[in-house]
């Protein structure tokens, strides 16, 4: 029988955060004390886990020696503030923000083997979404495909950007649907029916920084260093759920038959029938698996596979992997 142990989230007030808490209760993970931890603003609050209110705590004051394992769920400038004093304590430290220098990248269904490799306390990142959804459809099809080149079209939902984020595209919905006049405010711009061709700034090279995280932790996970990948996030109009369109480019022909089954057997995919598409408001959004559909050759090249992935961001592609990623661990150390 696995040990309980004790757990800090922090972040525990925000979307990725009381997935995260959620998620522990659904999946019965062995928490002994569980401590919730957020910024000054929003200590004091409640949130429900196993039946009870805990109460957020602020994270500025804890001592990290009352835990074993950190969750950290908030914005980067918290994770390098607190995550090297959670490891002085001798915490492992799982990371969703991708800042923290020399941590592992690790999806279960894509690189489970990196574990063995890890020392204690551990330093891991929980990878952008999009980063764990391609890994969890890609990472099946590594041994069939001579893999060359990815190409993706990433449509990103608000809520990757937070609350605030939810909550101006509810406003400007609102503020068009009654012909108000219309003024941005976490946005530069109307986000509301529309798209946006860039998430965040971008650098001298006109890339940004998701796109940057997306790359890198995408070979990590495949094991592909060298792995040519083109990538451009859209900011979509969209609470929750995330959605990319997928070109792979292999060195010789695709079999569409042996993908396929491949896609069928892989954990964590749900194949869509031809002939039919996933969407995230349909299918993705609560689920913890990434749909995979439209799979199909270039239309002039039997060399080039094709799909169409979208999965739940804050859910699938957030917290469920970071939780995911404690349980690996937790089996590892058993």
């Amino acid at each position: 029988m696995t040990t309980p142990v004790d757990i800090a989230v922090v972040g525990a007030t925000g979307a990725v955060g009381e997935t995260l808490v959620q998620i522990l209760e659904e999946l019965s993970f062995p928490v002994a004390t569980l401590h919730l931890l957020a910024s000054m603003e929003s200590a004091g609050s409640s949130v429900m886990f196993a039946g009870k209110k805990l109460k957020v705590r602020e994270v500025d004051s804890f001592d990290f020696k009352q835990v074993k394992l950190v969750f950290f769920a908030a914005s980067p400038a918290v994770s390098r503030s607190f995550a090297p004093k959670a490891q002085q304590a001798g915490c492992t430290v799982i990371d969703l923000s991708g800042v923290l220098d020399g941590a592992v990248a690790l999806v279960p269904e894509a690189n489970a083997e990196r574990i063995a490799d890890l020392s204690q306390p551990a330093l891991i990142t929980s990878p952008c979404a999009g980063a764990v959804a391609l890994a969890v459809a890609l990472a099946p099809l590594k041994g069939l495909l001579d893999i060359e080149r990815v190409q993706v079209n990433a449509c990103l939902a608000v809520s990757a950007q937070g609350r605030e984020a939810v909550s101006e595209l509810a406003r400007q919905t609102a503020e068009l649907l009654n012909a108000r006049p219309l003024e941005p405010r976490f946005f530069d711009r109307q986000v509301a029916f529309n798209l946006l061709p860039q998430v965040g700034a971008s650098d001298e090279q006109g890339h940004t920084a998701v796109e940057r995280r997306l790359v890198s932790e995408l070979r990590q996970l495949l094991g592909l260093p060298q792995l040519k990948i083109s990538v451009s996030c859209i900011q979509v109009p969209v609470f929750f759920g995330d959605s990319f369109s997928v070109a792979v480019q292999s060195r010789r022909p695709v079999d569409l038959g042996a993908v396929n089954t491949a896609l069928e057997a892989a954990e964590s995919i749900e194949l869509v029938e031809p002939g039919d598409y996933p969407t995230p408001v349909g299918d993705a959004v609560g689920q913890d698996v990434v749909y995979v559909g439209r799979v199909r050759h270039g239309i002039d090249e039997d060399e080039q596979l094709n799909l169409w992935l979208t999965t739940d961001n804050v859910r699938k592609g957030a917290a469920l992997n970071a939780v995911q990623v404690a349980q690996l661990l937790i089996k590892h150390m058993a």
